[in-house]
């Protein structure tokens, strides 16, 4: 699975959870936190699972502390491949 997530417009950690439930098809009972975040990210089913972030800059520029702490958790989580574009 290959997903692509357009960050172009995304500058606040609410944002940016909104975006990963739509893009990762996260189920409905998603907490929308990063503590949830990492937990379903890591409970990925088997198999390939891709995320490109296009423009990550925005979220990098409109809250830094979030971008910091969702690009941590994306690029450690067993069963993802985060690329940057």
């Amino acid at each position: 699975m290959r997903r692509v997530l357009d960050g172009s417009k995304i500058a606040t950690k609410a944002a940016m959870l909104d975006a990963l439930a739509r893009t990762l098809d996260f189920p409905d009972y998603f907490g929308h936190n990063l503590d949830a975040l990492n937990d379903l990210v890591n409970d990925l089913p088997p198999g390939e699972h891709i995320l490109v972030w296009q423009s990550p800059d925005a979220l990098r520029n409109g809250d830094p502390d979030a971008y910091e702490q969702i690009l941590d958790i994306l690029s450690n989580a067993d069963r993802l491949t985060l690329e940057l574009a």
